[in-house]
């Protein structure tokens, strides 16, 4: 059972945790829970300011984050089990101060303490035995993103104590040596599908402050149904394009091992929430969800001089990829390549070096709309009702995954509100009333 970081947030917050835990857990249950709040943020945050030199503002920081944990943490009797960690951040904040320079490893040291006091915190108020996740999950070196080792870490978690009811912190891990690493950020989702793997779980929960996956993002459109099943492939497309409800590689290791995701609301616990199966599920709609991703860049490329020569796209791509860049949609034609990234910070150097073969144009403040469905490869039509529902939107790019169970598109940022509307209006007229709430 994961809990995000608003399901731990305050004091009451961690109450209807311990109250779902006592009246959900069918036996013994991990529970995986994120840093309280912004945390990480406010962590990351200082760390910055006391390598910039602002020793005395960071500390002060770190003061308010103190004050806020020790509030919750005296609710439960917890406080002498947090004094220690805050005098380690005080000296680790000091030391950054007097060295001037943040590296990766240094980062990972200063953002593993939110999860690290939340989960202390929460094993209190539960009464649970708290798990250091350091212990138990091993990464590789590539602080910040840290890659699990999963033969290592499922061999530590089979001797994990069995316990009613155990706690440990998600994102954190450790590297083989014993270093302090994290997953990035929203890992605390695949911490929960790791561990759910790793003991071969009968289901990993995942509690969050929304009903489930959503025929809409609910940031941009607030009409959407709540998705009561959905097959993993979908689950997956849909939190790679934007889905925040659930992190991209989160069901990969639940998919692996075919152990059920249930998405639930930890404000309204009655509610049924998604539940994502092997398997995709009978249904009449032809799309089951519509993702947005924001703030992406439109990158075109188009070359005469390399005119159908051989080798065009792998000089183009090895750019990308020296400049570990992700693109994440691509469109080609025999002159010309378009593609999309949404990490701009070697953008200029990479234009550069692209502008050495080929004419390139960038085009900012644009948005990738998906249309994630398993029925979409079976439907005839969808792309004409798409453009139809579309009207005088302009499209900037069209792409189908090679899993044609996605259809993508990039829309002006200005127009994202109006095309999710009308795509809806579209696509949800009629409801599967077994896949949809």
């Amino acid at each position: 059972m994961k809990f995000g970081g608003s399901s731990v947030e305050s004091a009451a917050a961690i109450e209807r945790v311990a109250e779902i835990v006592r009246q959900r857990a069918p036996g013994p249950v991990v529970v995986v829970v994120s840093a309280i709040g912004k945390t990480t943020n406010r962590l990351l945050e200082l760390a910055r300011e006391a390598a910039n030199g602002q020793r005395q503002s960071a500390l002060v920081k770190l003061d308010d984050l103190r004050a806020q944990h020790f509030d919750i943490a005296d609710h439960f009797g917890a406080t002498h089990l947090i004094d220690q960690p805050f005098a380690e951040l005080a000296e680790i904040v000091r030391g950054l101060a007097v060295l001037g320079e943040l590296t990766p490893r240094s980062l990972d040291a200063v953002a593993s303490y939110g999860e690290r006091l939340s989960s202390v915190i929460v094993a209190q108020a539960l009464g649970a035995r708290h798990a250091d996740a350091r212990d138990y999950l091993v990464t590789d070196e590539r602080h910040t993103q840290a890659a699990p080792l999963y033969e290592a870490t499922y061999s530590r978690l089979s001797e994990l104590p069995k316990a009613e009811v155990t706690v440990m912190g998600g994102f954190i891990g450790a590297t083989a040596a014993g270093v302090t690493s994290t997953l990035g950020r929203g890992g605390s989702d695949f911490t929960a599908s790791i561990v759910g793997a790793g003991l071969k779980a009968s289901e990993i929960q995942i509690w969050t402050d929304v009903d489930g996956m959503l025929t809409a993002d609910p940031r941009v459109f607030s009409g959407g149904h709540r998705v009561k099943t959905i097959s993993f492939a979908e689950a997956a497309e849909l939190a790679y394009f934007g889905a925040k409800v659930l992190h991209p590689s989160t069901v990969l290791p639940a998919m692996e091992k075919g152990i059920p995701v249930s998405i639930l609301n930890s404000r309204r616990p009655e509610v049924e929430g998604t539940r994502i199966v092997a398997h995709a599920v009978p249904c009449r709609n032809a799309v089951k969800s519509i993702a947005c991703k924001t703030n992406i860049t439109l990158v075109n490329i188009a070359s005469t001089r390399m005119l159908m020569a051989h080798g065009f796209l792998r000089r183009i791509f090895e750019v990308f990829d020296r400049y570990e860049t992700p693109v994440d949609m691509l469109a080609t034609s025999e002159v010309s390549v378009s593609l999309t990234i949404d990490t701009v910070t070697h953008l200029p150097a990479i234009v550069r070096e692209i502008e050495e073969i080929a004419d390139v144009t960038v085009e900012t403040a644009q948005a990738i709309v998906s249309l994630v469905g398993e029925n979409i490869r079976h439907t005839p039509g969808v792309a004409a009702r798409l453009f139809t529902a579309l009207g005088p939107i302009n499209v900037r790019m069209i792409s189908q995954g090679a899993s044609r169970m996605n259809l993508s598109l990039v829309v002006a940022e200005s127009d994202l509100r109006k095309a999710v509307e009308s795509l809806h209006a579209e696509f949800f007229r009629e409801l599967d009333p077994e896949v949809f709430a």
